[in-house]
């Protein structure tokens, strides 16, 4: 075994194929027999007390979370409760394991948000048939999430999607004190590509442009949205302002080297893209809305300075009223 995440969360088993489940209980025994259980057919993780718990679900989240309800200092109720309370923790199903169930800690631990319950002495067969039918009803809601979060016609997330992603990057940002990067992307002059051109063509340059930015993006944090229209914005987690430039040039001329014609277009010949940079420094105060609003600005800069360009600015505290675009 390796300890990982956290003092005292250790990792005991890994195999990226696997769904990944967190074992939480203060008794080393308990763990024992619980891995015993699962070891061969799950990632497993194990936490000795509810804010290791805590800490590995805000970090790396598992599929599902074994929780021991009697423990010191913070119990399974609370540590329930916590994850509840939170976007990014709240949909991964909680099961209770305690030696001791009633009709109250039934209804308690059902309040606290759990989805079911297994009793010690443990049944290996009953405990692994539970475990997984509620893997697999997260698997199937996952699924629906990811539907209503997509944008039906480029397949990137969509703006709803974007702006509960933008407050958690942010809370995360400021509670870690690492840096958030935003960019914003527009297709130049696109009302006139749809002029000329036709809707159903508009939409395949929309799709193109979708499918050459999602490469750019390398890292697993980074994310991609459609936000309206012809609009992009990419988020770029731990990202200072340079490397998000970077990644806003790469895009720039991923697009331009896709040739797509474009002869409505004062710029060139081709489908180009102007793009807005704003970074949240590690150490910055504001808000996400300052943020999308200062790299919005930079987006109006790069428009009024001759389009398939790109800006870029640190946040800084006050900001004013974005101006309009054009096109």
């Amino acid at each position: 075994m390796r300890e990982d995440f956290a003092a005292g969360a250790t990792l005991l088993t890994q195999h990226s194929d696997k769904r990944t489940l967190l074992i939480v209980d203060d008794q080393p025994i308990n763990i024992q027999l619980l891995s015993r259980a699962f070891s061969a057919d799950y990632h497993l993780i194990m936490a000795a007390s509810g804010q290791q718990a805590l800490h590995i679900c805000h970090t790396h989240p598992p599929d599902l979370i074994l929780l021991d309800i009697e423990m010191p200092e913070m119990n399974g109720f609370e540590v329930c409760r916590h994850l509840k309370a939170h976007a990014d923790t709240r949909n991964i199903p909680v099961i209770f394991v305690t030696a001791h169930i009633d009709e109250q800690t039934e209804t308690r631990g059902l309040q606290a948000g759990a989805v079911d319950f297994i009793t010690r002495p443990i049944n290996f067969n009953i405990v692994r048939a539970r475990v997984n039918t509620h893997l697999t009803l997260k698997i199937q809601s996952d699924f629906l999430r990811q539907l209503a979060w997509r944008d039906g016609l480029t397949g990137a997330y969509n703006r709803r999607y974007f702006d509960e992603h933008l407050a958690l990057e942010w809370h995360k940002a400021c509670q870690q004190h690492i840096p958030l990067s935003l960019v914003i992307l527009d297709v130049d002059v696109f009302k006139n590509y749809n002029d000329r051109y036709g809707h159903q063509q508009g939409d395949e340059c929309l799709r193109k442009v979708a499918a050459a930015i999602n490469p750019v993006l390398k890292r697993p944090g980074d994310m991609l949205a459609r936000y309206g229209g012809e609009e992009f914005v990419c988020l770029l987690p731990n990202t200072v302002l340079s490397g998000a430039l970077s990644v806003a040039e790469s895009i720039r001329n991923t697009i331009l080297a896709l040739q797509i014609e474009h002869h409505g277009s004062p710029v060139t010949s081709f489908v180009t893209v102007s793009a807005g940079v704003c970074c949240k420094e590690a150490a910055s105060a504001g808000n996400c809305a300052e943020l999308f609003r200062q790299a919005d600005e930079q987006l109006y800069l790069a428009k009024q300075h001759g389009r398939n360009q790109c800006f870029a600015t640190p946040l800084t505290p006050a900001a004013t009223p974005p101006k309009s675009r054009g096109v």
